[in-house]
Parts: structure tokens; C-alpha cells; sequence
């Protein structure tokens, strides 16, 4: 038996971006237009380059959906390259005749020179089409589908940019997030906002990027997901590796995070309140509460009841309009980085594919306890579960 699991297939040019998700049980309500807001999320932000104007992303379902439920089958999507027909001849999939036009500059910070090295090439296209972070589209349309599944149990996953180069946003809490939606930086501090997007015009003046950080919140995560028994089954290890695989990606922390680290113990952990001092009708509401959430809503790999909270450090973009000094892939002359368009900051839109990434997770994670055949099949086991989890002279 598998559990839930997806795969990307396609270039940053080339005719089109292709996703499979196995493992969504029958039942679940999906509609493109559903998928559409999300997918339109990701190409906003302030600091973007005008190739997200144009291309005005959308995934199309072409199997796993009839009559507007998932089957239980494979859910197969395919995102088209709106500017394919710029592109057909440097990426076409036939034999090419005569000798094609190589990328030989190397950019620093890219998989560049590593990829050509491991795969044998002598066109750096070859590598940079794959490596490109037009990838994340299709894991945004797959984040969906399980985001969908999510809501059907009470689950949400949010995102807000936290800071971007060294300006940082100040929120007590849990965001508001439709102020981040508002925000051209997805920022729930709207005077930070204002900063951010200061950053990113002077940025860009100077032929430079800009990095940041961006935190994910999932609400609403039953208790008991996860496990910690052996090393690969801990949840807060496969929300670090699902955030880390996103591109730029340098830096993952959960919850409190490094902060914890440089205090005592005390202030590290969080109290487990009594059933009286809960939240809910007679002081019972069947859910165990904390005073604090500073290990981010995961203890022992496992989640604990809290709203999920991971953050993502992004680097700044690697291709700058003012290139690094770099060296030719055929001669090892210096030169000057390849230079291809490009964003100036991603940092808002790589909360929203962070939200995928924490989405699809949380969604194995679910299977993996409750999963059935169906979404029916799935309540009812969730249902019977939520009955056991209040103190044990409570439960039934």
C-alpha cells in the first residue's frame, strides 16, 4: 500500500507544466476554478517579474475528477505555457538540426555548474529549464487539491511574509490574514509592508535581489498526527524537508525556532492547561490546550493540538540584472553571469507555495491515521478518533 504522493513533470518554457496526485480518496468536491485561486495567489506579489502578467497560469484537471468529486484515482493536471509558441524551437522535443544556441554562462547561486557537471551537458538550458522555480505552479495546483481535502475536516493553511531583506513585520498572534491578502507583500504589518516594498524599488534600482522569510500556519490539526517512533515518520522532519525543497529555500524553523534555543528551558516549552481552564461548552471541548505555542504545534514528531507554525528563510534571487562575475562553462574564461528575466523578490509568493508544500504533508499525515477509500470513510474514522483524545477519565 502507498500513501498519498505526487510528481512534477516539465520546464520553465517548455509546452507545459504536468502534476500527478495519487492518493486524494474518492469524494472530495474539486472544481479548476477552485484551483485557479490559488495558482493566481502565487503569481502576485510586489517585486515579480512581468512574465507573471503574462501568462496567467491555470490547471486544467484531465483525470482522478468526474462530475466535480475526486474518483480515488490519480488526480492528473496539466498547466500550459501561455508563451509556448516563443519558445517551440529552443525547447522543442524533437531531433534539432544544425547547432543549437547554448547557455555557457554560469550564474552563481543557480544549479548551474553542479547540474551540467553531474548530468554531462554542455548547454546550461538544459539544466536551468528543470531547476527553475516555475516547478512550484504545479506543486501549488497539487497543494490545492489537498487543501480542498483539508477543509473538509476543519483544516486551514495560511501564510504571511515575515520579513523581507532586514525589514521585518511585527505580529502578535496569528495573523490576520485577510489583511496579508490586501497587503502587495502579503504582510500583515502594513507599516512594514510599506517598508518591504520600499526594499524591493531599491533593489531593483540597483540591479539587485532580495530575500526574506515567510511563515506558514495550518489551524485546526487534530491532535496525533505524525509519529515517533522512527526517524522518517516525524512530522516536523517532513515539514522541514517539504519547505527546504522549495527553491532558494536556506532555512527552515518551527515554532519557536532558534529563538528557544538561546533561552532556559522555562521559557522553551509550553504548559498543558487543565480541563477547566479550556475553551468550549462546560469547560470541555475533547481538545488538550496550551498556555504558550512555542513549540510551534509539534512535540516528539508528532502534532500536539496547536496551530501548526513553520517558517521558510528564502535567499535572494540568484539572476540579477547586474550579473556577478561568473566563467564560461566551454572556455573557463571569466565572464559575466547569464542573465535571464527574473523576479526581483519571491519571498510573498514563496509563502503561498510553502502553504502547498505544508498542505500536502499534513494531508499524508491525515491518510496515514484516517485515510480511507472515500472521503466518507475517512470522516468516520476521524470521527471515532476525536472521541478518544480528552483526558482518559473523559473519554467516549
Amino acid at each position: 500500500m502507498t500513501g498519498l504522493r505526487f510528481l512534477t513533470a516539465g520546464e520553465s518554457h517548455g509546452q507545459a507544466l504536468v502534476a500527478i496526485l495519487e492518493g486524494i480518496p474518492a469524494g472530495v468536491p474539486l472544481t479548476e476554478d477552485y484551483i485557479a485561486a490559488d495558482m493566481k495567489r502565487r503569481q502576485g506579489g510586489y517585486g515579480r517579474s512581468k512574465r507573471q502578467q503574462l501568462e496567467q497560469d491555470h490547471a486544467q484537471l484531465i483525470g482522478g475528477v468526474r462530475h466535480g468529486r475526486t474518483l480515488g484515482s490519480p488526480v492528473a493536471m496539466v498547466i500550459a505555457n501561455r508563451v509556448w509558441e516563443d519558445w517551440q524551437e529552443v525547447m522543442q522535443v524533437g531531433p534539432y538540426e544544425g547547432d543549437p544556441k547554448r547557455v555557457t554562462r554560469l550564474r552563481p547561486g543557480h544549479a548551474d555548474l553542479a547540474g551540467t557537471m553531474k548530468y554531462g551537458f554542455d548547454d546550461v538550458r538544459n539544466i536551468l529549464e528543470r531547476a527553475s522555480a516555475r516547478e512550484t505552479a504545479a506543486r501549488v495546483a497539487v497543494g490545492a487539491v489537498c487543501r480542498r481535502f483539508l477543509e473538509e475536516f476543519g483544516v486551514a493553511v495560511h501564510s504571511h511574509t515575515a520579513s523581507i531583506g532586514d525589514v521585518a513585520a511585527v505580529v502578535d498572534g496569528e495573523p490576520a490574514w485577510d489583511a496579508v491578502e490586501a497587503s502587495p507583500v502579503r504582510c500583515a504589518d502594513a507599516k512594514a509592508g510599506e517598508r518591504m516594498v520600499a526594499a524591493i524599488d531599491e533593489a531593483r534600482e540597483a540591479g539587485d535581489t532580495l530575500g526574506g522569510t515567510f511563515e506558514m500556519w495550518a489551524t485546526g490539526v487534530p491532535i496525533g498526527l505524525g509519529s515517533h517512533v522512527q526517524w522518517d515518520r516525524k512530522l516536523d522532519g517532513q515539514i522541514a524537508q517539504a519547505v527546504m525543497s522549495i527553491h532558494a529555500a536556506k532555512g527552515v524553523d518551527i515554532g519557536g525556532g532558534f529563538a528557544v534555543a538561546a533561552g532556559p528551558g522555562s521559557q522553551a516549552h509550553d504548559v498543558i492547561l487543565p480541563p477547566d481552564k479550556w475553551d468550549g461548552p462546560d469547560g470541555r471541548s475533547r481538545q488538550w490546550r496550551r498556555e504558550t505555542n512555542r513549540a510551534g504545534g509539534l512535540e516528539g514528531g508528532m502534532t500536539n493540538g496547536e496551530p501548526l507554525v513553520v517558517r521558510g528563510a528564502l535567499k535572494p534571487i540568484s539572476t540579477l540584472s547586474k550579473p556577478l562575475p561568473s566563467v564560461d562553462l566551454h572556455s573557463g574564461e571569466e565572464i559575466q553571469a547569464h542573465y535571464e528575466r527574473s523576479d526581483v523578490c519571491t519571498v510573498p509568493a514563496a509563502g503561498v507555495v510553502g502553504e502547498a508544500m505544508v498542505a500536502i504533508v499534513i494531508t499524508r499525515a491525515m491518510l496515514e491515521k484516517f485515510g480511507g477509500d472515500s472521503l466518507e470513510e475517512t470522516r468516520r474514522a476521524y470521527a471515532a478518533y476525536q472521541d478518544t483524545i480528552g483526558p482518559r477519565g473523559q473519554t467516549g
